[in-house]
């Protein structure tokens, strides 16, 4: 149940967000995918549309699309190396419409900067995740819907869309960006249809992979086996991947305001990278504020069901 502060926030916030990125209400219909009704009585203050009450999910989805977390965060912006380093990355290719790939450690961070920078540049940068099942025709369907464009029959067709509506935005004075994660999944006939966006969009709209080694390790193996299509891409990119630096296990960043130096040891004994960090601290966080109780190894271990082990 959405309050009716929560509401008054969501409003300041969207015409704040609207004003920050010169954002038109129609490209907020498209991306939000909230009716264009709605989006003007609430940011008008108005709470129904007509007689009909706006319910609470269009003001989630507004604040999901403009960033507005209307819970309290138990997992702040830490200003790891990592972010630095793929921040600028991001910028660089979106900036001067280059192609680039992002290496990266699992749990580094990658999805959740990247994310960072989409809600940072929330009108022409576009997500597209890599599934582990995606055949080239999904992974166009998914670009396509992405960008909000009728989808033609053919793969080509579909290519020659995607580009001719990138170059549109940049045409409307737009940097238009696109950014592919969990790219170590891409097979090759998608890496091909990267060559061919490469082509179609030097210059035009900056195209990011970002992916772990499995995704420079496939692309090698291709490579070496003369594979169709993988040295043309592979000649396209070569001098434009960036590996990120590695995490750092002492976690100093995100363990400074734990008081309990018995979970500190835990932490970083048990957690390989960030995301673990998270993936630990943060049910943890929650249920402590939820009981009173403090947080403490024993308490964490409680939680995840791992009991300590007793001393001899």
């Amino acid at each position: 149940m959405i309050t009716t502060i929560q509401k008054q926030q969501i409003t300041e916030a969207l015409n704040e967000f609207i004003k920050l990125h010169n954002i038109s209400a129609n490209e907020i219909v498209k991306r939000s995918g909230v009716n264009e009704s709605y989006i003007s009585s609430i940011r008008n203050g108005e709470t129904t549309v007509g007689k009909s009450e706006i319910k609470d999910k269009w003001y989630l989805m507004i604040s999901e699309f403009i960033g507005l977390s209307l819970k309290k965060e138990y997992w702040g912006l830490k200003e790891t190396p990592q972010l630095y380093r793929m921040f600028s990355t991001l910028e660089d290719a979106k900036e001067n419409g280059l192609t680039n790939i992002i290496i990266g450690e699992t749990g580094s961070g990658k999805s959740y900067i990247s994310d960072l920078f989409i809600k940072a540049n929330p009108v022409d940068t576009f997500k597209i995740v890599v599934g582990s099942l995606d055949t080239i025709g999904d992974l166009l369907d998914k670009i396509i819907d992405a960008l909000k464009i009728a989808t033609p029959k053919t793969k080509s067709k579909k290519i020659g869309e995607i580009a001719r509506r990138l170059k549109q935005l940049k045409l409307e004075g737009q940097n238009p960006h696109l950014i592919f994660d969990e790219c170590e999944y891409m097979k090759q006939p998608a890496l091909c249809s990267m060559k061919e966006l490469y082509d179609a969009l030097i210059k035009i709209c900056g195209i990011t992979l970002i992916g772990t080694s499995q995704l420079t390790d496939n692309i090698d193996k291709l490579r070496k086996k003369n594979r169709s299509g993988i040295p043309q891409f592979y000649r396209r990119i070569k001098f434009g991947i960036r590996e990120l630096p590695t995490i750092d296990r002492s976690f100093s960043m995100f363990l400074d305001q734990i008081e309990d130096k018995a979970l500190i040891r835990f932490l970083k004994q048990n957690c390989d990278n960030y995301g673990e960090l998270h993936d630990v601290l943060v049910p943890a966080m929650k249920e402590a504020d939820r009981t009173g109780q403090p947080l403490t190894e024993d308490f964490v271990r409680t939680i995840l069901g791992m009991p300590k082990l007793l001393s001899a």
